[in-house]
């Protein structure tokens, strides 16, 4: 690397962003693996790190149902206690600092204690406190990874985001980092020659709120840390390789994606991919920090990644990089003469259900129909508020479930004539029905829906002429 590579503009050596996900947190040889990845990085950096296996799932779970019983408050912090404990237990070898840890975990589930005493008592969840309360998996995880680092001869310091403060734009659930705001307060405090672990999926609003960067959003809030520090590089550690060219469960020899664009890990990443989040490449696109995916399973005490995600393209031979699926589509399909050039029908409809808070993926018209992808969960509910809309244009409304979304992506897709006619011939020869095509809306993918009985085929069909 050259100087501008390895100094950021006040001339400081550029620090390394790296991000532990759930999976990376679910046995004690788990934990012990991450310790010696640390210490073969052997220099300053930040460690984001999500919730312990499960944890988000159980405290999720726990929400709705302390609102009317009372015991569920003990039996989750009795849980989360035995868990840290039993954690503390087989990592410390420093009873100082074993002890001092178990205090400090004991304060922290005695504050969530209380909010969830409140919500019982209230029987309702505000949304400032949902977030709050699923903020806990992630700040019991770094709390106690800093303390294990720290037992285990590394300087290690945990960071909240509160205490940054990484802003956001307060949206509950789902808020943006506001890197005006956060940049220079962040670089502050994560200035020190020493080891960060800061615990990711949450930032503060303006007023000091807690709020949730979207389900998954770890991998988001590591990447606003890594612009506001203007890191070397946001290091991802999975249990994979990183990007391959289909999901190895459903096709024979898949191939490891050395090197993706931006826009071409966010088209997989929204098509289910399940390597990074959908979101992770914002902050970095425009400051060109690269995103690498490293495997921990395979760590043999040096630093070396699967697949690389940053701004330089690379067409290949066959010009599809990768083939995935998501099962999270149905479709909302809206009939009526003329309903897809009929002025304000779209409007009232995505208006409606933005106001229910639900989000539309896709849009797709013709002359005499309104097709609205959704997520499976907001399907039927959309249903219901689209029918109470009453819209004399809308004469029927179907939902459309079992369906399964495939996109194909690649650099120069749609550069590239005959690609889209293999991708259809393939589908052809195995006699597969394509529902809806969309091309042109990226320019490097496309992709179509097919009965989720026919996905697994379909990928496979493709996988097998392009690969």
């Amino acid at each position: 690397m050259g100087n501008r590579e390895l100094k950021n503009r006040d001339g400081i050596e550029k620090k390394i962003v790296a991000k532990f996900g759930g999976s990376n947190l679910k046995k004690k040889k788990d934990i012990l693996k991450l310790v010696r990845v640390i210490k073969a990085y052997d220099r300053p950096m930040v460690i984001v790190v999500s919730a312990f296996y499960g944890i988000t799932n159980r405290l999720i779970k726990s929400l709705e149902a302390v609102k009317k019983d009372e015991g569920e408050i003990n039996s989750l912090t009795d849980f989360l206690l035995s868990m840290k404990e039993e954690v503390i237990k087989e990592h410390f070898t420093d009873r100082e600092i074993a002890t001092e840890t178990l205090a400090l975990i004991e304060q922290r589930v005695a504050e969530l204690k209380r909010y969830l005493t409140g919500i019982h008592y209230i029987g309702e969840v505000p949304e400032f406190v949902e977030d709050v309360i699923l903020s806990y998996g992630e700040r019991l995880s770094s709390l106690l990874l800093a303390a294990i680092l720290k037992n285990n001869g590394i300087d290690a310091e945990e960071a909240l985001p509160e205490d940054m403060p990484l802003t956001t734009d307060g949206e509950f659930g789902n808020a943006t980092v506001d890197f005006k705001r956060s940049e220079t307060l962040v670089k502050k405090r994560l200035a020190g020659d020493k080891v960060y672990v800061v615990p990711g999926f949450y930032g503060v609003s303006a007023e000091g709120k807690v709020t949730l960067l979207g389900r998954g959003g770890s991998d988001y809030s590591a990447a606003a840390l890594a612009r506001c520090l203007e890191a070397a590089s946001l290091d991802v550690w999975k249990d994979v390789d990183g990007f391959m060219s289909a999901d190895p469960k459903l096709v024979d020899r898949p191939v490891l994606i050395k090197s993706l664009t931006y826009t071409e890990a966010a088209e997989l990443s929204y098509f289910g991919a399940g390597i990074l989040h959908p979101r992770t490449v914002e902050p970095l696109k425009e400051t060109a920090i690269p995103i690498r995916i490293l495997n921990i399973d395979t760590f043999e005490n040096k630093i070396s990644f699967g697949t690389k995600v940053h701004g330089s393209e690379t067409i290949t031979d066959g010009i599809i990089k990768s083939v995935t699926y998501s099962d999270d589509f149905c479709v909302l399909k809206l009939r009526g003469a003329g309903v897809g050039v009929k002025r304000g029908v779209l409007a009232k409809v995505s208006g409606a259900l933005d106001h229910a808070g639900i989000n539309i993926k896709s849009v797709i018209t013709s002359q005499i129909a309104i097709n609205l992808l959704l997520s499976a969960k907001d399907i039927k509910r959309a249903f219901r508020v689209i029918e109470r809309l009453g819209l004399s244009a809308i004469t029927e409304i179907e939902a459309i479930e079992q369906l399964s979304t495939i996109a194909t992506v690649g650099e120069g897709l749609l550069e590239h004539p005959g690609v889209a006619g293999r991708i259809f011939s393939a589908l052809a020869r195995e006699n597969i029905n394509i529902r809806m095509i969309v091309s042109g809306a990226s320019s490097v993918a496309t992709y179509f829906i097919v009965a989720a009985s026919d996905r697994d085929t379909a990928i496979s069909a493709i996988h097998r002429e392009f690969f």
